[in-house]
């Protein structure tokens, strides 16, 4: 016999009216760190309001721990509340999608009482199968890991960053190309700025204000899901995410 629910979930156990009350709360919070004394430039807004329920992989470049994340979660529901490019109104987060998770490695999420707030809300942990605690290892991918990625998107939209790191320029992972050939989802590219100087590395600390960010949000990718490797793919991804190598070379010449 199945055990009684006092509330409803999502498929990973937590409460929903939990994860509603973190989100508006911490969005109540977080608002004025892009819409205040630093400004999120929003481009693609329609994009969002225009995909499906669930099946969604968003791809992004990865500038801090937690700011990107926490501004993709205003971006996505300001959109499917209405708003064009803006973040106008902080009503938004009232009535926030739920089914919205992020892809986050375990020892980050482990790491203090913030990132196990913010886990509540919709990470899916995984652990690196090639750093850990700063030390580079070689550690076969957790089966449990890719299930619960296809949990979060057969259930709703999920969040990943391909390079695994919050540096530039680094090379994207295979497991997410793996992932798009098993799961088949919708890919959205999304590339950001501006967070690494607004923020800390954890993106929790304001360092600098005034800065202009940025999220562009890219129309889905067109991917051939069986005839495409996996290199072609992640050749895809680096250029939609723009951190292909070239990027580089027009950067170095602006």
């Amino acid at each position: 016999m199945s055990r009684f629910k006092l509330w409803k979930q999502d498929p990973f156990g937590h409460a929903l009216w939990i994860k509603k009350f973190i989100i508006r709360t911490l969005g109540s919070l977080t608002h004025r760190r892009y819409r205040g004394f630093n400004d999120l430039h929003i481009e693609g807004s329609e994009i969002i309001r225009s995909l499906p329920e669930r099946g969604v992989l968003f791809i992004s470049n990865h500038q801090t721990y937690f700011a990107d994340v926490i501004a993709m979660y205003h971006v996505f529901n300001a959109s499917l509340k209405g708003r064009v490019d803006s973040l106008k109104n902080i009503g938004y987060v009232w009535q926030p999608k739920l089914n919205l998770y992020y892809v986050a490695a375990s020892e980050t999420m482990r790491s203090g009482i913030l990132p196990k707030i913010l886990a509540y809300v919709g990470a899916v942990k995984v652990s690196r199968t090639w750093r850990e605690k700063g030390k580079e290892i070689h550690r076969e991918v957790n089966p449990d890991d890719i299930k619960n990625i296809g949990i979060a998107l057969q259930d709703g939209w999920l969040i990943t960053f391909p390079q695994g790191t919050t540096s530039p320029w680094k090379p994207i992972r295979k497991g997410t190309a793996h992932l798009i050939k098993t799961y088949k989802p919708i890919v959205v590219p999304i590339v950001i700025d501006g967070f690494r100087r607004s923020f800390d590395k954890k993106g929790v600390v304001v360092k600098k204000k005034g800065i202009q960010q940025t999220m562009r949000i890219k129309p889905p990718l067109e991917i051939d899901y069986e005839r495409e490797s996996v290199e072609e793919i992640i050749e895809k991804v680096a250029f939609a995410i723009e951190q292909h190598p070239t990027f580089i070379k027009s950067k170095e010449q602006e």
